[in-house]
């Protein structure tokens, strides 16, 4: 079997199209503008493909911003050990790798 690159798992995980582990984070501040912001703006985040070299150099695709109306929003994407405690050792590697995707405010990074 063929490894998976960062970012095809990245992708798949935040666009929630396959079983790549993880968890979604939401900020006080993205559930403070309701839930029918917080809907437009999760669609937003799986929707999100405008990567360049500038937002994405490493290529991992971790990481995006865009407007909600008029309020800027960040998403980023981490990868944990299992245990949640430590960076995964192997980003590559789902059986020792959970994502944490974080949505926030711009204010609040």
């Amino acid at each position: 079997m063929q490894k998976r690159s960062i970012a095809e798992l990245n992708d798949a995980f935040r666009r929630g199209l396959s079983n790549v582990p993880g968890k979604v984070v939401i900020t006080q501040g993205i559930s403070a503008l309701g839930q029918e912001a917080v809907n437009t703006i999760i669609s937003s985040v799986r929707l999100f493909d405008d990567f360049t070299q500038d937002n994405d150099p490493y290529g991992e695709h971790d990481f995006g911003s865009f407007f909600y109306e008029d309020v800027k929003c960040f998403w980023k994407i981490d990868c944990f050990d299992p245990t949640l405690r430590f960076y995964s050792e192997d980003p590559t590697d789902v059986s020792k790798t959970v994502r944490v995707l974080t949505v926030m405010l711009a204010e609040e990074y």
